[in-house]
């Protein structure tokens, strides 16, 4: 376990018992970074921070969740949606910090999980991205003090995996997306476990090629961040943190041009927070941290890619970071657990309405945690898996969430 890792276990007290968007994946969550010297600064800030709408009156709590199975105790792992409905759960830590290279498949006509294919190497802290072709691309990671450059392929056809191109820069914690011309980004993240290293550089995974080559790198060394793929094809890095506070500052990756670009910057600074394609396009930014140590953002803001500019919008009844976010059929953006404080894991849901601008309870889980991995299944229902329940202690169910 590194330098970064363990930084994360004394100042959120959501670990995997031994520490991501997104992208990140998360869905795209990333643990808070350690006070390490070796970060930018950014480069501008807001001149005033613009006052938050108000809150509204809650309405009564709708969701339900149950426990579905059992799974392999597992967190900072990853869960894909395949296209066969199926969910593919990799990677992760156990309760005594050692990664596994086992995986899992749920699926969701039997609410069971089964076995499936091993990786070549055990892996935490990586990143899993579903690609065109139906496969699974796994990149990078954390394994026993070794940071990753290795990928791997896998086939749902066969539950196989198998090697593919490596990056050109190890790392772990980086963000990972699918880019409309197929290709893969993956940016940012941590290349030394032991200093904290974060990185700016970023690469391009070509499916084709099954290769790796270097793109543009950020404006700024950021961790804890987001990286959203915007409707015309662009991609939206927001905040993160550096080794004097959280970020408030965004940038653009166009795709056309292989650069990154400055845009304009969030109404507050915020880390370890979500980031969520609505169906309008624009991207609601949500909780996260906020001042170093563990104080946790009640507050969203949206970003409207036609302007280039953030402005806020309603406020969720509770401050959350290391939470999961995901879109609903409806439209509706679904908050799921998280930390309130350094020592309270929580099971509160809470439902984003574009329509009203508004946030409203909805429901709990059956299980506090943070990290937690939420993934929505083809009949609309939340399928969450793996995570840390607080003290150390990684999940072994899976629940599923019915909105």
């Amino acid at each position: 376990m590194g330098l970064l890792l363990a930084t994360l276990l004394a100042v959120s007290g959501c670990s995997g018992g031994s520490t991501t968007p997104a992208s990140i994946t998360l869905a795209s969550v990333r643990p808070i970074a350690s006070e390490s010297p070796a970060h930018e600064t950014p480069t501008s800030t807001p001149a005033s921070t613009p006052t938050p709408l108000a809150t509204p009156s809650p309405t009564p709590s709708t969701g339900t969740s149950t426990t579905a199975t059992s799974l392999t105790d597992r967190v900072y792992a990853t869960a894909t949606l395949l296209g066969d409905g199926r969910v593919l759960i990799v990677g992760g830590e156990d309760a005594s910090g050692v990664g596994r290279a086992t995986a899992e498949l749920w699926d969701p006509t039997t609410g069971k999980s089964t076995p499936t294919g091993k990786m070549s190497t055990a892996r935490e802290d990586h990143t899993a991205t579903l690609l065109g072709n139906g496969q699974v691309l796994i990149v990078g990671g954390f394994n026993q003090g070794t940071i990753l450059a290795t990928a791997e392929l896998y086939d749902p056809a066969s539950g196989v995996f198998t090697r593919t191109g490596s990056l050109t820069t190890a790392r772990y914690f980086q963000t990972a997306s699918l880019l409309q011309n197929g290709q893969v980004l993956v940016a940012g993240g941590s290349s030394d476990a032991y200093s904290d290293s974060a990185l700016r550089s970023a690469e391009l995974y070509n499916p084709g090629t099954g290769k790796f080559t270097r793109t543009g790198s950020m404006t700024v060394t950021r961790q804890s961040y987001t990286a959203t793929v915007l409707r015309d094809g662009r991609v939206l890095f927001a905040g993160g943190d550096t080794a004097t506070g959280p970020l408030s500052t965004a940038e653009l990756f166009d795709p056309a041009t292989g650069h990154f670009a400055s845009v304009g910057s969030m109404t507050n600074a915020r880390r370890s927070h979500t980031a969520t394609l609505l169906p309008s396009g624009d991207v609601l930014i949500a909780g996260g941290g906020g001042a170093k140590g563990a104080s946790s953002l009640a507050s969203a803001e949206l970003f409207d890619p036609s302007t280039g500019r953030f402005a806020p919008t309603g406020s969720m009844a509770t401050g959350r970071f290391l939470q999961a976010a995901v879109v609903l059929p409806d439209g509706r953006a679904l908050l799921l657990g998280g930390l309130e404080n350094a020592a309270t894991p929580l099971a509160s849901v809470e439902a984003y309405d574009p329509e009203t601008g508004q946030f409203a309870p909805a429901g709990s889980t059956t299980q506090a945690g943070c990290s937690l991995m939420a993934t929505v299944l083809a009949d609309g229902r939340v399928l969450i898996s793996g995570g840390d329940s607080g003290g150390g202690k990684p999940l072994a169910t899976a629940e599923v969430f019915q909105p």
